[in-house]
């Protein structure tokens, strides 16, 4: 226990922290009879004594008092029992000077059967006392507005700040009240808060407020205000003092956020130009100005223009040629405006650069001056309006998306006394961006169709590849015109272990919607699959993307202007396997695919039948067949086999009769085909994707049990290496045997057997390396002094591409190189 905290007062947190803290402490150890048998280097700081000249010697000469037995013996017995002692002491330095200490003597303890007292003793330092000038100066001089009222909420005194803040002298203040002073202030609120402090002793802090003062009047300023009460010493409050800071910056600075933050929720809720030209303007009075108006290109109104009167390349050789879209003003009427919605109108600010459009450079006139000669020469309905209804501020700011130029707006204040400052600019500018984007979005929408075709074509593949593992060939027809485009869509794409997924499928609709819902799907199903995805798997992330697709494209902005929804859509995946010649596939409400052996027999083989995407709450279920070397399997959408006069088994039958020409060219019998079925008008798309099975001879595999004993790794890399040389790539042996050393270790050690070894060759030399654990492989960058962690970033330096790929028995990590 430490002696000093039996004090009679309970020591403050700052002497705690210094009662713990006895690393600089003077200590010496005192024999029962007062004799020094211990000095430290503390003590010998303290007080001047080297040890040599106070060890063995009586302690009572280092007192600055006479001796006072009776205190010493009370002591000595608190000691003895145990408690300790601190209080403060006197002492003499060794140059003679007295010194005052802190002194804690320990409770007694014994040292070869003899009394003994640990002493520990520390300089008392004389606390620094403010003077009365430096508290005057700190009050007069600080940045903040101080002052304190009465309990009748009176001034009775005020700092330099708050004087400046306020604008009214100290004189005219003291004895009177706010509300008397800034009335156009919050002062009724201010005052309530002050009366509240002063019936509760409760402190208000950080309230913010806006309003103007006398210092600064044509401009509103925030403030943020303290109040705390000022007791007496019966705790009886006798007035209140209230700490003032001007934090206009801070308070504009999140308006402003706010302001454009709520714009994206309020601008450009349709797909239709003119609206959106009128929601700037509402939105923005009066928010930011007193009048806007927007003024658009005639072909950006125009549905047959493309809105380009202006780009990057340079002005035209003429002024713009703009309608008035929207307008609004604080007063009823807009009568401000010297045009209507509708009219023809060629505004621009001075100096009337058309350059200004194209470089979007925004033009800000803080004072309009009527008799100025531009306005008068150019403008002259204008200046009318600007001495009539005291317009005295501007800002002008090309409307500008995608580097098209689509217009002007224009932002006027008159109410407001305020000019516009820069950062009114910056608002101005980011209100007017969004406005563009939404105005140049419904601009396009209007050409819809032209839209949705090039999309399409973008979209779908342009050349196709099976590998060597399929031969494929697709054709693709449009819909007529009347029809709107369709969403339909095909793909071929290469897994690991030379084996090949096929997809086809339909979204619901016609349009931009079924188009841009096409492309989503497309990319969504090349991602799965590169992800080793099962085709059940596959097709339920599909209809998890569908769902939410469809909860995006239903909600309330794409009911308002009329877009068609993203519902659902059909789809069938398959996947060959050259290896096994097995086909495993699911489908999604999509008709099934079609299978022309090489004997000319016909079938459609039928894997259980799954919902369209788009439902929910359903599972999907995959088929699987063989496909014997040189058949043809054909994918299709329902546009191939429906229309107007045959039903859907009719078409099948007709499909199948024209796909039953052994020998023709997969491209011929292709686009034959589809011309067969669309001899009259289409109302839907028609996809066709035709692919012809190759396999992989039982020489270009070669496989391998590893038992799980790291010393079967060295083993199974030599038989790796030499059936590379085998098949003639002597080149690619040594990195196949890092690979193998580096997977079938992998394997051994941290999953669970069996564990198999296959090497493939085909376009590429595949190594795959399957076991029965489903945890995946994560490939870490190991640090220089970390002894593993390098096996598959080996791997992925080493081979062309890697991956995993999962299997009802486990998982299979894969790795491909290159053949030169």
């Amino acid at each position: 226990m430490n002696p000093a905290l039996n004090g009679s007062d309970p020591p403050t947190p700052a002497a705690a922290r210094d009662l713990f803290d006895a690393s600089s402490d003077a200590a010496v150890v005192l024999s029962g009879r007062g004799i020094v048998l211990g000095w430290t280097r503390g003590a010998e700081d303290l007080l001047g004594y080297p040890a040599a000249e106070a060890v063995g010697r009586s302690a009572a000469r280092l007192a600055a008092v006479p001796e006072d037995p009776v205190r010493i013996a009370g002591i000595a017995e608190r000691c003895r029992a145990g408690m300790g002692w601190s209080g403060l002491v006197p002492v003499r330095h060794r140059d003679g000077h007295r010194m005052e200490v802190d002194l804690r003597v320990s409770a007694v303890f014994r040292i070869r059967g003899d009394e003994c007292f640990l002493l520990s003793a520390r300089e008392r330092r004389q606390r620094w006392s403010v003077g009365q000038s430096v508290l005057d100066g700190f009050l007069t001089r600080s940045p903040v507005g101080m002052a304190v009222v009465d309990r009748q909420l009176r001034y009775v005194w005020l700092n330099d700040t708050l004087e400046r803040l306020g604008g009214v002298p100290r004189e005219q203040r003291l004895g009177r009240r706010l509300s008397e002073l800034l009335p156009g202030l919050q002062t009724d609120t201010l005052e309530g808060l002050m009366r509240k402090v002063v019936e509760t002793g409760v402190p208000v802090t950080d309230y913010e407020y806006v309003g103007w003062s006398w210092s600064d009047p044509h401009r509103q300023h925030a403030f943020s205000t303290s109040f705390f009460p000022l007791v007496d010493a019966d705790e009886s409050v006798t007035g209140v003092c209230y700490m003032v800071l001007d934090v206009t910056e801070r308070w504009n600075a999140r308006q402003l956020l706010s302001l454009v933050n709520e714009a994206g929720t309020s601008i450009g809720r349709t797909l239709d130009v003119v609206r959106t030209a009128q929601e700037l303007a509402d939105f923005a009075v009066p928010r930011l100005a007193d009048f806007v108006v927007v003024d658009l290109l005639e072909s950006v109104l125009s549905t047959a223009g493309h809105g380009a009167w202006l780009t990057d390349a340079g002005p035209a050789s003429a002024r713009p040629v703009m309608r008035r879209a929207g307008m609004s003003s604080v007063r009823e009427g807009c009568p401000e405006a010297v045009a209507r919605i509708g009219d023809r109108v060629d505004f621009l600010p001075p100096p009337r650069d058309p350059g200004m459009l194209v470089r979007g450079e925004p033009t800000l006139v803080p004072v309009l001056d009527p008799s100025d000669d531009l306005w008068i020469a150019e403008q002259p309905d204008r200046v009318g309006s600007i001495r009539e209804f005291g317009l005295h501020s501007l800002i002008s700011v090309p409307m500008r998306a995608r580097n098209t130029v689509l217009g002007l707006t224009t932002f006027v204040r008159s109410v407001n006394p305020v000019s516009f400052q820069p950062d009114d600019v910056l608002v101005a500018q980011e209100l007017v961006a969004r406005a563009a984007l939404c105005v140049d979005n419904a601009r396009r929408y209007s050409r819809e169709h032209m839209a949705a075709v090039t999309l399409q074509r973008s979209l779908l593949p342009h050349a196709l590849s099976g590998g060597t593992a399929l031969e494929v060939a697709s054709h693709y027809l449009p819909a007529d015109p009347t029809g709107g485009v369709g969403g339909d869509w095909f793909d071929v794409i290469p897994l690991s272990g030379a084996r090949v997924g096929l997809v086809v499928g339909d979204v619901v609709g016609h349009g931009i919607t079924a188009a841009a819902g096409m492309g989503r799907l497309r990319t969504a199903v090349q991602t799965l699959a590169d992800m080793e995805m099962p085709p059940d798997d596959l097709l339920a992330h599909l209809d998890d993307l569908v769902l939410r697709l469809s909860e995006e494209e239903t909600g309330e902005g794409a009911a308002d202007d009329g877009a068609s929804a993203f519902l659902g859509a059909t789809c069938l995946y398959a996947v060959y396997d050259p290896v096994t010649r097995r086909c495993t596939m699911a489908r999604a409400g999509h008709p099934p695919p079609v299978l022309v052996t090489p004997d000319g027999r016909v079938d459609f083989p039928t894997p259980p039948a799954g919902p369209p995407l788009g439902l929910g709450g359903f599972g999907f279920e995959t088929g699987e067949i063989e496909l014997p070397p040189d058949s043809v399997f054909g994918l299709y959408t329902d546009g191939l086999i429906e229309a107007a006069d045959r039903d859907m088994e009719v078409g099948m039958a007709r499909l199948g009769e024209a796909l039953a020409r052994p020998g023709t060219d997969l491209d011929t019998l292709c686009r034959a085909t589809v011309q067969r079925f669309a001899s009259g008008p289409q109302s839907d798309d028609i996809a066709l994707l035709l692919a012809r099975t190759h396999a992989v001879r039982p020489d270009q595999v070669a496989s391998w049990v590893v038992p799980a004993d790291p010393a079967a790794v060295a083993d199974v890399r030599t038989r790796a290496a030499r059936q590379v040389e085998v098949w003639g790539f002597g080149d690619l042996a040594m990195t196949t045997e890092l690979i193998v050393s580096e997977l079938v270790t992998n394997a051994i050690r941290y999953a669970a057997p069996p564990i198999r070894l296959r090497l493939l060759r085909d376009a590429r030399l595949t190594c795959e390396v399957a076991d029965a654990s489903s945890t995946a492989p994560r490939l870490r960058h190991a640090r220089s002094t970390d002894e593993g962690g390098r096996g598959l970033f080996l791997v992925a330096r080493l081979a062309h591409r890697w991956g995993v790929r999962y299997t009802p028995d486990g998982k299979i990590i894969w790795a491909e190189q290159e053949i030169p």
